[in-house]
């Protein structure tokens, strides 16, 4: 039996993963009682409302009620409060509660917000704790403003002002959750909405410690800004630029002349470029994904596994993982001993922990796609299920990369169907490694040593 007591301290997952079981349950409650749907709509059952608590907490943006009709305004409210809270950090935010009333935070409190922000344990949490908060109202509150002026030409002052905050809160902590059943495909062409959400999206899923360093080394010229980022930093900027035109190059050509066909040339690039934006964490779209070729939904699969950057709203496997992996194999082909960076040689730990990420994360994705297949599909022959391996294969990446991108069958999934979705969405926002590091064994000293014996290998 797994032994889960032991110090936070040495197992800081434990509180997060506590914390976020805390406020999906909550939210589960508030969105289940009567205030929070319409009174014209069938009230929110039990699953459904854990099953929406925990997309917004783990800001996925699956949904299998229409956030536009089934809940009322008090409802998208706790909605979008759980998307504040889970995008941004619980440990984040009530770490700030307990220094502004004066007072200093625990060990247990600091260790746990070290590696939700990146941070060393004994760093000046009041400074990074009021600059990530001042930049996530920041950009928040701009988005919110741009967003509102623009719905001021199509929408009453009131509804245009909270679909601007609902739609830019959404976006930074990408989290997905739109207030159309359309999602946001009525602004298809539209350049300032879509530059809006975008923007938001990239934010957002950079990381803390990347807007943090980039704040802190601002001073100088572009050179000497470049020369004292962290390798970190470096890393997630060039993966970023790579992954989102890389992106949006595949897709334009893939789609060219399929859903990009009918639209402008000037907006084919735009409607690409969204796309290979919010596919690797956001989950908005402005196009139909089941018109979209197998291709161009397997590359969308790719960059929802990839995801965003450490410490961000963003999930997946995330950038400087990637980035680490790929640096590591150039060098293993280059016959280099140890990975060199940017004039940094990396430490094997690191290089060590970047694999076991991808592998568990490649594990959790392959296990929770045959769980799922069992339990939605293990009754219906390969000849007639059509598309629905490669829906259930999108589905389970974007749960677990915490996207929100679906093929449309998230409402029609089974009981069972929903809970290993609603796991899978859980352990996307902690990450495969905190979970299982928050559910193994207390650590054991294990003096015992063998003679060493070497494995074939490929």
């Amino acid at each position: 039996m797994l032994q889960i007591s032991g110090s936070v301290q040495k197992y800081p997952a434990r509180a997060s993963v506590l914390a976020y079981a805390a406020l999906i349950g909550a939210g589960a409650i508030l969105l289940a009682l009567p205030f929070s749907h319409h009174p014209g709509q069938t009230a929110i059952g039990w699953l459904d409302a854990l099953f929406t608590s925990t997309s917004a907490t783990c800001v996925t943006g699956l949904s299998v009620r229409s956030t536009e009709h089934a809940f009322s305004f008090w409802g998208q409210v706790v909605i979008l409060g759980l998307i504040q809270i889970g995008g941004v950090g619980i440990m984040t935010l009530t770490t700030f509660v307990v220094f502004q009333f004066g007072r200093q935070a625990s060990l247990r409190s600091r260790v746990v917000l070290s590696e939700s922000l990146g941070a060393d344990p004994g760093a000046d949490f009041r400074w990074i704790l009021r600059n990530v908060l001042l930049f996530t109202a920041t950009a928040e509150s701009i988005g919110a403003l741009v967003l509102a002026v623009r719905n001021l030409f199509d929408q009453p002052l009131l509804e245009a002002v909270w679909h601007g905050i609902f739609h830019a809160i959404s976006a930074f902590c990408n989290a997905g959750f739109a207030l159309y059943d359309d999602n946001l495909t009525r602004y298809q062409g539209d350049p300032l909405v879509n530059l809006t959400i975008t923007v938001l999206i990239i934010f957002g899923g950079l990381g803390f410690p990347v807007v943090l360093d980039i704040r802190r080394n601002w001073h100088g010229t572009w050179r000497e800004r470049w020369d004292r980022w962290l390798v970190h930093t470096k890393l997630m900027l060039i993966g970023s630029g790579a992954l989102v035109f890389g992106g949006t190059l595949l897709l334009s050509i893939l789609e060219w002349d399929g859903v990009l066909k009918n639209m402008p040339i000037w907006q084919r690039p735009m409607v690409a470029f969204f796309h290979s934006v919010s596919a690797r964490t956001a989950g908005f779209n402005t196009v139909d994904l089941a018109a979209m070729t197998n291709a161009s939904l397997f590359l969308l699969i790719l960059l929802m596994l990839v995801g965003g950057g450490a410490c961000s709203t963003a999930g997946g496997i995330k950038v400087s993982t990637m980035m680490v992996l790929v640096c590591q194999a150039r060098a293993a082909f280059a016959g280099q001993a140890r990975l060199h960076l940017f004039r940094r040689t990396i430490a094997p730990q690191y290089v060590q922990r970047a694999t076991v990420t991808a592998m568990l994360y490649v594990i959790t994705v392959f296990a929770g796609l045959t769980v799922l297949l069992v339990v939605e599909q293990s009754h219906a022959p390969h000849l007639e299920s059509a598309s629905r391996f490669l829906d259930a294969f999108f589905e389970v990446a974007s749960a677990l990369g915490t996207v929100g991108l679906s093929m449309g069958i998230t409402p029609y999934l089974s009981a069972g169907g929903r809970l290993v979705v609603i796991l899978l969405m859980f352990i996307g926002r902690l990450g495969p490694i905190s979970v299982f590091a928050a559910l193994s064994r207390t650590e054991q000293d294990d003096r015992i040593e063998f003679p060493g014996e070497s494995v074939l290998i490929g």
